[in-house]
């Protein structure tokens, strides 16, 4: 059953990015994985996998559970190698009989491969313990940055509306088939799948000046603040702030702050607490529904003196570098732990030559 509940035990696994698909009540067919008997999930369509160490649900014929023959082999060590191998497919077909299993992989005595799991396990649990720190943070800022722009009756609060203080530009795309619109483009164009980056440093696409002649969009200057209107999923409502100038295609309301007493960055913060109100207000509650510009030139937003809401971007910003800065934040952090263990990785797993090997090597050269 599909009818999956945070209220339920038991966890439906995919070996996928989602990992956990939900929660079941269900008592049959479990597979009764633990610390002491993991097991490897293994996804037959696209080669992805993931440990296992708890009871657990699938749901599909397709997630293989791989077990190690412990005369010759360590599960953990398979896991490794397996990370090291990096196969993935495209293709919509069975890998495991077909291709997967009959990849050959070194397997050294079993006291090398346990040292091997030793040493690489101390990296991933130096990267499990940073996760779990960016979570704990993570939830530490979204505490702070609600306390922080909730004013209750403050009297020094002005409630405005967004086109009392910013003008709400709509963008437009290009004809996508007109390559000369496209091919070689220098002017960052933003699609409503970017707005979940925050802060926009580069665009995936780029138009040519011909391209941005023959359309709508207009370009918008650094620190303004984007609004999906509209999006597949989870994007409608989700809102980013530019660090850099841009055009936007028609899903994305750009909102250029004109009043001087009022900071991008205050209004960038303050709408990112707004994404549940923003979709109510949209019309429809389904992936379809779509926010207007004149839902967004009628939002109020709480406006504290300029001196209050630098305060508050200052202390938001802390929190935010943290959280998601890829330089200097924890996600850096991650990002140098998991290269690192990578590194090691490739160095442990690589063998000499088989003896037979060396010894016609050797004849060779005498």
């Amino acid at each position: 059953s599909t009818d999956y509940s945070d209220e339920f035990s038991i966890p439906v696994l995919t070996a996928g990015q989602s990992f956990i698909l939900g929660y079941t009540n269900e008592i049959d067919n479990i597979y009764k994985a633990s610390k002491e008997n993991p097991v490897i999930i293994f996804d037959d369509f696209t080669g992805s996998f993931k440990w296992v160490d708890f009871p657990f649900k699938v749901k599909s014929s397709a997630i293989k559970m791989l077990t190690a023959n412990s005369d010759i082999a360590t599960l953990r060590y398979i896991y490794h190698v397996m990370g090291n191998i990096g196969y993935s497919s495209d293709e919509h077909k069975r890998l495991w009989i077909s291709i997967y299993s009959a990849i050959k992989i070194p397997l050294p005595p079993l006291p090398v491969q346990q040292e091997i799991v030793r040493i690489l396990d101390n990296f991933t649990e130096l990267t499990a313990e940073l996760t779990a720190e960016l979570t704990a943070r993570k939830k530490q800022y979204e505490y702070y940055r609600d306390l922080l722009l909730t004013f209750g009756d403050d009297p020094t609060v002005k409630w405005m509306k967004i086109e009392e203080f910013a003008e709400c530009l709509a963008g437009a795309t290009p004809q996508t088939k007109k390559k000369e619109y496209w091919d070689n483009g220098t002017i960052p164009w933003m699609s409503s799948g970017e707005v979940n980056l925050g802060k926009i440093y580069n665009t995936e696409k780029k138009i040519t000046q011909l391209g941005y002649d023959n359309c709508s969009t207009k370009m918008v200057p650094i620190n303004t603040v984007v609004v999906a209107l509209a999006g597949q999923g989870k994007t409608r409502g989700m809102v980013a702030i530019t660090k850099i100038p841009l055009c936007t295609n028609q899903s994305l309301c750009s909102i250029v702050v004109s009043d001087k007493q009022v900071n991008s960055f205050y209004l960038y913060y303050y709408l990112k607490t707004q994404y549940q109100n923003l979709r109510l207000i949209s019309s429809g509650e389904g992936t379809r529904g779509g926010l207007t510009l004149k839902m967004i030139k009628n939002y109020k937003i709480p406006l504290p003196p300029l001196k209050e809401q630098e305060r508050i971007v200052a202390i938001l910003d802390r929190f935010d570098a943290l959280c998601n800065d890829l330089t200097s934040g924890l996600p850096a952090e991650i990002e140098a732990r998991k290269k690192q263990y990578e590194y090691y990785r490739d160095k442990l797993l690589t063998f000499p030559a088989r003896p037979k090997d060396v010894k016609e090597a050797k004849e060779v050269k005498t």
